[in-house]
C-alpha cells in the first residue's frame, strides 16, 4: 500500500510566540511570499485550531505546544535561497507603517484596546478590531467599555456576541460597526476596502460592505462626493441585531452639519427592521434614502443614480469596454457567477432570477438550491444550470485571504469551468472585480491571465465562455481603474462599471429561450 506523497520543495513552519498582527496585515503578506520566485506554498496566520488544521491539510509538520498567541511562518520552497528571499519578504511585508523619530526609543504597544483608549484621552478613538473572529469580541468590549467608537473588521463573530456588544454600545453611548465589517469611511478616511472618492455631503449606513463601495464609486463617477461612510455589518438589519447599529449611525450622521443627505445600503433587510429603520429616519432633520435590495426593488445602480439626482449632479452613461465577440452557434444555456462581493452577488441574483429563475448558490436567495462543499452540485446531487457564488462568505475566507486580495481561488475555478465545457457547449460568466485600498494591487494581473486560458480551454473544446466583469472602482483607485478595464478587456472580457449592467450583459448573453426580453 502507499501512501500519499510528500509535497515537493522544502517545507518550514517557524513559530514567533506573542508576535500578534491583525488578519489584513497577515492575509497580505501571506499574499506577498507567494509572488516570490521559488515559494510553492506560504501562510502567515495565528495559531488557531482552525490555521493549525490547515496548516496540516496543506502538508506542514506544526510544532507542538502553537496557540492561538502564537504566528506562525510556513513556507514551501524549491531551494534554500527562495526561503531566504520569502525571509527578506515578510520582514518588509510586516514591518511597521512608520517608524520614530531619529533618537527616539521604539514606542511600546498598549496591551489591550481599552488601555490604548484611556491613553489616548477624551475625544476617544475609533478603535478598528481585525483579529481572528473568535477573538474579536473580547478587544471590542474592551474599548466600548472605555467610551470609544468601534470597527470589528473581524468576520465569524457568532451572532450572540453581535447582539450583546450592540447592546452594550448602545448603553455606553457609542457606535459598533460591524462585526465584519469590510468598509467604512470617517470624516473622508478610508478604512478597510476602501475607494479613494471625493469629499462631498452624503453620509451612507451600509449594512453591506461591497454595496456600500458600489453606491460610492458609482456616485464618485457622477461627481457627488462622500463624507462618512458607517458600515454596520451585514447582519445589522436580520431580526436577531434589530437595526441597533443603523439607528445609531443614522443619529450621528444626521448630527453632522457637514451630511445634507444620507443613504442607507444594505441586502434585503428583515420586513419589520426596514420598518422601524424607515421610521427612525422619517423623524430626522436630514433627508434619507434607500438602497435596499430585493425582489422588484431598484438595483444599486438606479439608486445611486437617485441619489446622484438628489444632490444636484447630472447622471451620465457610465462608460464600457467591449470584450471578445462570442462564438456564432454555439447555445450558451450556462450562468456562471463568481463574486468577491456578497451583496454584488445578491444584487446578480435578484436580476437574473426575474430573467431565468433563482440561481443555485452557496448564499441562495430564499427557495433556491444551495450548493455542496464542491460549489458545483445542489444538495439534491444536480449539477443546476445556472450558479453564483460569494468567494468572500465567511465559509470560503476561513484560514486564506479574501477574494478581494487574493484572486486565485477564482481563477482555479474558472479553469475548472472552462475545463467542465464539452463540444457544442457554451456558457457566461460574470465576475466582479473590486478596487482600492487594501484589495489586490493588481487583480488583472491575476484574473486577466486566467480569462485567457479559460477562454482558449473553451475553444479548445469546441466550447464557448464568454466573460463579463462588474468593475467597482473609482479614477482614483491605486490599481488605476481604466488600467484595469483595459487589461480585462484585452483578455476577452466585456467590463462594465456597474454590477448590475455586467449582470443584465451576462444574460443577454444566454441563448436558447432560457431567458425573457431584457429589462429597460
Amino acid at each position: 500500500m502507499t501512501g500519499t506523497p510528500a509535497p515537493a520543495g522544502i517545507s518550514r513552519v517557524e513559530v514567533r510566540s506573542g508576535a500578534y498582527h491583525d488578519s489584513v496585515a497577515l492575509m497580505q503578506a501571506a499574499r506577498s511570499l507567494t509572488l516570490v520566485p521559488g515559494v510553492l506554498a506560504a501562510q502567515v496566520a495565528m495559531g488557531t485550531d482552525l490555521n493549525l488544521g490547515l496548516l496540516r491539510d496543506a502538508g506542514f509538520a506544526v510544532p507542538a505546544g502553537v496557540g492561538p498567541a502564537d504566528l506562525l511562518v510556513a513556507v514551501r520552497a524549491t531551494d534554500d535561497a527562495a526561503h531566504a528571499a520569502a525571509s527578506v519578504a515578510l520582514a518588509a511585508a510586516l514591518a511597521p507603517a512608520r517608524a520614530g523619530a531619529p533618537g527616539e526609543g521604539a514606542a511600546v504597544p498598549h496591551r489591550t484596546a481599552g488601555v490604548a483608549v484611556r491613553a489616548a484621552g477624551a475625544p476617544a478613538p475609533l478603535v478598528l478590531v481585525s483579529t481572528p473572529g473568535p477573538h474579536a469580541f473580547v478587544e471590542a468590549m474592551d474599548a466600548v467599555d472605555a467610551g470609544a467608537d468601534v470597527m470589528v473588521f473581524s468576520d465569524n463573530v457568532p451572532l450572540a456576541q453581535e447582539v450583546y456588544l450592540k447592546e452594550a454600545a448602545a448603553r455606553r453611548g457609542v457606535l459598533v460597526m460591524g462585526p465584519d465589517c469590510g468598509t467604512a469611511v470617517v470624516g473622508g478616511v478610508g478604512l478597510g476596502f476602501a475607494n479613494v472618492v471625493r469629499p462631498g455631503p452624503v453620509g451612507l449606513v451600509a449594512a453591506s460592505g461591497t454595496g456600500a463601495q458600489q453606491v460610492m464609486s458609482l456616485l464618485d463617477a457622477a461627481g457627488v462626493g462622500v463624507r462618512h461612510c458607517l458600515g454596520v455589518g451585514g447582519r445589522d438589519l436580520s431580526a436577531a441585531v434589530a437595526g441597533r447599529s443603523t439607528l445609531r449611525a443614522l443619529a450621528l450622521l444626521d448630527a453632522d452639519p457637514d451630511v445634507e443627505l444620507i443613504v442607507v445600503v444594505s441586502k434585503p433587510p428583515a420586513p419589520e427592521v426596514e420598518a422601524a429603520v424607515r421610521a427612525f429616519a422619517a423623524g430626522l432633520a436630514t433627508p434619507v434614502r434607500f438602497a435596499l435590495l430585493g425582489p422588484g426593488r431598484p438595483d444599486l445602480t438606479e439608486a445611486a443614480r437617485t441619489v446622484a439626482e438628489a444632490a444636484g449632479a447630472t447622471w451620465r452613461a457610465l462608460p464600457t469596454w467591449p470584450g471578445a465577440v462570442p462564438e456564432p452557434g454555439t447555445a450558451r444555456t450556462r450562468l456562471r457567477g463568481a463574486f468577491a462581493g456578497g451583496t454584488l452577488c445578491d444584487e446578480a441574483m435578484l436580476l437574473a432570477t426575474e430573467r431565468i429563475g433563482a440561481p443555485a448558490s452557496n448564499i441562495p436567495l430564499p427557495g433556491a438550491a444551495r450548493l455542496t462543499a464542491d460549489l458545483r452540485t445542489a444538495e439534491d446531487g444536480t449539477v443546476p444550470a445556472h450558479v453564483m457564488i460569494d468567494f468572500g462568505d465567511d465559509e470560503l475566507t476561513r484560514g486564506r485571504p479574501h477574494p478581494m486580495i487574493d484572486g486565485s481561488l477564482r481563477a482555479a475555478w474558472l479553469a475548472r469551468e472552462a475545463a467542465a465545457l464539452t463540444a457544442g457547449e457554451g456558457a457566461v460568466v460574470l465576475l466582479d472585480v473590486v478596487l482600492g485600498h487594501a484589495a489586490h494591487p493588481d487583480p488583472a494581473a491575476e484574473l486577466a491571465p486566467a480569462v485567457t486560458a479559460a477562454r482558449a480551454v473553451a475553444r479548445a473544446h469546441g466550447a464557448d465562455l464568454a466573460v463579463v466583469v462588474g468593475l467597482c472602482g473609482t479614477a482614483d483607485d491605486p490599481q488605476g481603474l481604466r488600467r484595469q478595464a483595459e487589461a480585462l478587456a484585452a483578455a476577452g472580457a466585456s467590463v462594465h462599471l456597474s454590477n448590475a449592467d455586467a449582470t443584465r450583459a451576462a444574460l443577454a448573453l444566454l441563448t436558447g429561450g432560457a431567458h425573457g426580453p431584457a429589462r429597460p
